[in-house]
């Protein structure tokens, strides 16, 4: 009785969506997404139907499952990428549980990988016309094919979720060979990536850094012009004299760092005279006009002692702190730091600083001891040489150096210690300023800190206080009212 009336009620949803189709001359062969929306928004007058119906949900899945009958018999015309869409979720499968995710991550992830693959097919984009915009797409779509699965419902998740959960499967299918890879688009012009390449090779820059140099060179390169040979001194001290009010001082300043920086890359090439590097105006930097944001020895043990050893994010970040609290390291020191950088036997940590500099640094014991609890306990088992992870799969480590100022963030909350810079580098600068006041000269604490130039270390003249109440001079006459 039960299968009679679902039968009668299948049947009648079929039947209306068709009369529709008649009235509104739409062909069969072009049904997608859009013409079911309308339908199921459209102001209801067909014969023997009512408008009610179409505000029943189980009614519109009716007709998104014969709309799957049609396409399923070759009546409706769809993209043949999705032929072998339950291999590919079966193997999309595997590779989540290879990496580690728990049984409910994965059965979310394989939720929005159907999920995504139903809302293309209903789209009509093929797997090969997928771009970052396509993806941002679904995760914005005012979801209402939840039902459209012959397997059931797909839960509808926020839009974080499915943005994350469709570019991760996408990602996969392009990896495993099942959808081929988008030839990347020439984003540069080829000034711009030879400027890069010497950036690389000859000034041993990070991709970070060639980017924002890139980036910068790309704003004026059209103002400057394409021919190198015909830069004139007036025009290069134009370009950095004109810049609009809004930017800020520090902003002119690289631009007049990055313009001599290209100067020099074509006067290397013999492109344009290498004297005119110097036609760029210096920008006062007023780089000694602030003190250095510190925190003093007893709020940075306050700080390692709120991470505490009871969970495994606690352990990893108890590391990581006492890394850059002991040896004064940069946030990117520390994220790039890989599992052979650590010399066990001789007690030794070899740190890649700034322009690809390597140095080997004493690890102290607390910190060795620290980030040997975290390989022993807490650490993945995976096949990536760098050495803090994220402890959720897939294992990936942190994503940027911001990650590690992210992590002294927390603690300083979970201390409850306020008035103490945020930032990684506040580590730093307490190292150097302790230093000072214990008697180390500027030289040892350039050394320590790994400082190309003195003046970059002269900073920190200004918070030795007995240094500076020995120089200071007493005030003539007498005391001001």
């Amino acid at each position: 009785m039960r299968a009679a009336t679902t039968y009668v009620a299948y049947g009648c949803a079929a039947r209306h969506f068709l009369y529709w189709l008649k009235l509104q001359c739409i062909p069969i062969s072009t049904l997608d997404a859009a013409v079911l929306r309308r339908f199921a928004g459209h102001d209801c007058s067909c014969p023997r139907y009512s408008a009610a119906q179409l505000r029943d949900p189980y009614y519109i899945n009716r007709v998104r499952r014969f709309v799957r009958f049609l396409e399923d018999r070759g009546d409706i015309p769809i993209v043949s990428d999705f032929a072998d869409l339950d291999q590919h979720l079966g193997r999309y499968a595997d590779h989540l549980a290879s990496l580690g995710y728990n049984r409910w991550s994965q059965r979310g992830l394989n939720s929005t990988a159907q999920h995504f693959a139903l809302w293309l097919r209903a789209s009509r984009i093929g797997w090969h016309d997928v771009t970052a915009t396509v993806i941002e797409r679904f995760a914005r779509h005012d979801c209402d094919c939840g039902e459209g699965r012959k397997q059931g419902g797909i839960s509808q998740t926020g839009i974080e979720r499915r943005r994350r959960g469709a570019s991760r499967f996408f990602a996969f299918l392009r990896e495993s060979g099942c959808v081929a890879a988008h030839e990347p688009a020439q984003t540069r012009e080829p000034v711009l990536e030879a400027y890069g390449n010497w950036l690389h090779q000859h000034r041993g820059a990070t991709e970070k850094s060639i980017d924002r140099y890139v980036s910068e060179v790309a704003r004026w390169l059209p103002e400057l012009g394409p021919d190198p040979s015909g830069y004139q001194a007036s025009s290069l001290r134009a370009l950095v004299m004109n810049q609009p009010a809004s930017r800020s001082r520090a902003s002119i300043r690289m631009t007049a760092t990055v313009l001599r920086s290209f100067l020099r890359f074509h006067a290397a090439n013999g492109r344009c005279r290498p004297e005119l590097q110097h036609a760029v105006p210096s920008v006062a930097p007023y780089r000694l006009s602030t003190l250095p944001r510190y925190a003093d020895q007893a709020a940075i043990e306050q700080i390692i002692s709120a991470c505490g050893a009871d969970t495994p994010t606690r352990i990893r970040d108890r590391a990581i702190i006492l890394l850059l609290a002991r040896l004064g390291l940069r946030a990117g020191d520390v994220w790039l730091m890989r599992i052979t950088d650590i010399d066990w036997q001789h007690g030794l940590l070899r740190v890649h600083g700034k322009g690809r500099r390597s140095i080997h640094l004493p690890l102290p014991q607390d910190a060795g001891d620290a980030v040997a609890a975290y390989l022993a306990d807490v650490r993945p088992i995976v096949a990536e040489e760098r050495l803090f992870l994220r402890l959720c799969a897939p294992f990936t480590p942190l994503a940027s150096s911001s990650e590690i100022s992210g992590i002294l963030a927390r603690h300083l909350v979970r201390a409850g210690i306020t008035g103490v810079p945020s930032g990684a580098h506040m580590f730093r600068h307490s190292l150097a300023t302790r230093l000072l006041r214990q008697g180390a000269g500027l030289e040892a604490v350039g050394a320590v800190l790994r400082h190309r130039s003195p003046d970059t270390t002269a900073i920190y003249a200004k918070v030795d206080i007995p240094m500076l109440q020995k120089i200071a001079q007493p005030w003539p006459g007498d005391l001001a009212c």
